[in-house]
């Protein structure tokens, strides 16, 4: 993997983005170059499948960066997401020094909880110096754990450092490049959000769908992928329990292209609905006459269009 030196100007990150795969808005590319530029985590918050997540694996691939990753979820600790001590490793260690005989136990436990048996979880690894520049760090649905480990992690966002008691303080040589998302099931504390710069990812207009249809499903021609991006685009205006986001419009388009679709015809939505929602309310809704009506809406605008 190659290292790029980080953007000196938003258009640089804006480019950077693009050349890695990713189409980016000119607010995202701005609060990226800030992030980038004042050593600050970047907290990105919005409904699932719009693209947060993706945006720290394209930097990590952009800039040639380690990408580490902790994946939140309820009941998440500090044995899973910082440190352990790898207690087997020690169980086996005191038996064979009882088996020698000879137990020096200032030098046993000197050894027993060094870094030898120490395990790095996901947050400490990220405190230490990697090949080509600190990593990013991608902490990945905060709002599944609770308000402790946020907490917790506005203490080592602050100072980025860890003080492990049986080892000691661990301090980055330099603080990795934090990207912090949420899908907003429930809010994140001030307090957190205040370490951060903020930005709210939304659904893409259809000109920045539709790019980013071109670019990741290639084999979609140009009139399937403009009725998949209208149709998208039209239903996210239903009343749907869950809106598709962009990564349910790839998944349908691919899915369509390896039927040999051309267009998009009722009948063939209405088959393939279970690739783009996910919920039976919402593919009941738009099953039958509905899936035609907006169907026929959509290619009023592109003839239009």
């Amino acid at each position: 993997m190659s290292v790029t030196s980080l953007p000196a100007s938003i258009d640089e990150t804006q480019a950077l983005l693009e050349r890695a795969g990713y189409v980016s808005d000119r607010a995202l590319s701005t609060v990226l170059f800030l992030s980038l530029k004042l050593g600050r985590p970047l907290f990105l918050e919005g409904e699932a499948g719009v693209g947060k997540t993706e945006i720290a694996k394209v930097l990590s691939r952009a800039l040639g960066r380690k990408l580490i990753r902790l994946q939140c979820y309820e009941g998440l600790d500090i044995a899973s997401a910082v440190y352990e001590w790898n207690y087997a490793g020690q169980m086996m260690a005191i038996r064979l020094a009882e088996a020698g005989g000879t137990v020096d136990r200032d030098a046993l436990e000197s050894d027993l909880f060094s870094e030898r048996y120490l395990v790095r979880r996901p947050l400490l690894e990220a405190l230490q110096q990697q090949e080509g520049g600190p990593p990013i760090l991608l902490i990945d649905e905060l709002d599944r754990t609770d308000e402790a480990f946020e907490a917790f992690l506005l203490e080592i966002l602050s100072d980025f450092q860890v003080t492990v008691p049986e080892f000691g303080t661990i301090r980055a040589e330099a603080p990795p490049i934090v990207i912090v998302t949420s899908n907003r099931t429930r809010e994140i504390h001030d307090a957190l959000k205040r370490r951060c710069l903020y930005h709210w990812v939304g659904y893409p207009d259809a000109g920045r769908e539709l790019a980013i249809l071109s670019r990741r499903v290639p084999g979609a021609n140009e009139r399937l992928a403009r009725e998949v991006v209208g149709f998208v685009q039209a239903i996210r205006e239903k009343e749907l329990f869950k809106a598709p986001g962009v990564a349910e419009t790839l998944d349908w388009a691919q899915a369509l292209v390896e039927l040999d679709a051309v267009a998009l015809d009722p009948a063939l939505v209405g088959d393939t609905l279970g690739v783009l929602l996910k919920y039976q309310d919402d593919i009941a809704r738009m099953a039958g006459s509905e899936t035609k009506k907006v169907l026929d809406g959509v290619r009023a605008e592109l003839t239009m269009g």
